[in-house]
């Protein structure tokens, strides 16, 4: 092949349209989504700070968490305030975000709305500012799912009207200004959703029920009305242990119902959400391994079960003699007491005899921070009291 003709074959590739992508197209019933915030910034700046601050690393090593769960779909703030603080850098961060999304098969779902120009209307131009910007950033990106043009509108009462008209503003800027993405506001409760329903490409609620029934209620309340207005429908906020609202709860219900959802939130934040949300440390460990085997499909046995026998084979019975004696030995051999600590820990953990909230081994594990024999006679007497129940009964001879 000459050089002319080896040319001619690379302009022609090189001239190739790009294929659109119909985001209209997107199966909302396969949305297994999550919110996102890095674990290490701050409220009240948290959604802030996770612009200004951005830090490549740390996003690339959290969307890994996440693809490691098969999440596809990620719900992320985006506040003007970050567009007053560092201007058109935040397009190279938007298109960052958005590309290590996609590089993991994720789309995005940025929320934008909410400006100081829905307390001042001397600031609407700001309104549609923002929009121009945002579309500019991200408009092109074929993972970008949808615009979240406002969240919780509907959540502060005094400002619910006010909301509602911003909501209607920013609609209509959005369908002037990026008409092939749709537009969605992740409302509160069900009722404002219907309310506003004309100003939702794709309809979303949130939902922090404390009942089975509550759920299935709610999820057959926003279903039937997406039904009758033939629009697609998800769930963009659920799941908090502060809520009576269990992930593997209420993550259950949406897949029996078919319903796509989006949990709050993916990191353990811990100066925000993370003391009742979050599925993650920063370091990849988890808070509660029933979260992640919930969102893999995985649920614990609630009808049917087979109760444990932890003494079966004498653990139990040799934990206590092991503890007797120790403490009959003076209680200062500091290796004998870690390791029945740590024994007696496992036999708890694995048992599901304790609690978890403070873990017997994240207590073992203070302990062996302190160093301090007192400490460990406490916590082996706390040990003792929690196992002695389930010794077997010494067969009668």
């Amino acid at each position: 092949m000459t050089l002319v003709s080896l040319l001619a074959v690379a302009v022609a590739s090189c001239s190739q349209p790009v294929q659109k992508v119909d985001k209209y197209a997107i199966d909302c019933t396969q949305i297994r989504g999550f919110n996102y915030t890095p674990a290490g910034v701050a409220e009240p700046r948290h959604h802030i700070d996770t612009w200004v601050k951005y830090d490549e690393d740390i996003i690339a090593h959290d969307l890994d968490l996440a693809k490691g769960l098969d999440l596809n779909f990620c719900r992320i703030f985006v506040p003007y305030q970050v567009y007053t603080e560092i201007g058109d850098t935040l397009v190279d961060r938007l298109r960052d975000f958005a590309h290590k999304c996609d590089e993991r098969g994720m789309k995005m779902m940025p929320v934008v709305g909410s400006g100081r120009w829905t307390r001042d209307s001397t600031l609407l131009y700001q309104a549609e500012e923002w929009v121009d910007f945002l579309v500019g950033a991200l408009k092109d990106e074929p993972n970008l799912a949808m615009w979240d043009i406002m969240n919780e509108p509907d959540l502060n009462v005094r400002m619910r009207e006010a909301n509602f008209e911003n909501c209607r503003r920013m609609y209509g800027l959005f369908k002037e200004k990026d008409p092939e993405t749709p537009l969605t506001i992740g409302f509160q409760l069900v009722s404002s959703m219907i309310k506003m329903g004309d100003y939702a490409d794709i309809l979303q609620f949130h939902d922090y029920s404390e009942t089975r029934q509550e759920i299935r209620d709610t999820i057959a309340r926003a279903q039937a009305y997406a039904d009758q207005v033939g629009k697609k429908i998800f769930n963009g906020e659920m799941g908090c242990v502060g809520r009576a609202n269990p992930y593997d709860v209420t993550l259950e219900e949406h897949m029996n119902a078919n319903m796509g959802w989006v949990i709050w939130e993916l990191m353990v934040v811990r100066k925000g959400w993370g003391m009742i949300h979050g599925v993650f440390y920063e370091d990849g460990t988890v808070r509660d391994p029933s979260i992640p085997a919930a969102i893999m499909g995985y649920f614990r046995n609630r009808d049917d079960i087979v109760l444990e026998t932890p003494d079966r084979e004498d653990r139990i019975t040799k934990a206590l003699a092991g503890i007797d004696q120790w403490k009959k030995d003076g209680a200062k051999d500091w290796d004998a007491g870690i390791r029945l600590a740590e024994l007696s820990a496992n036999t708890l953990e694995a048992c599901q005899l304790a609690p978890m909230r403070e873990a017997p081994n994240w207590q073992v594990n203070q302990l062996r921070k302190s160093g301090d024999l007192k400490e460990m006679k406490a916590l082996l007497d706390k040990f003792y009291v929690m196992m002695k129940p389930y010794k077997k009964p010494v067969e009668k001879k």
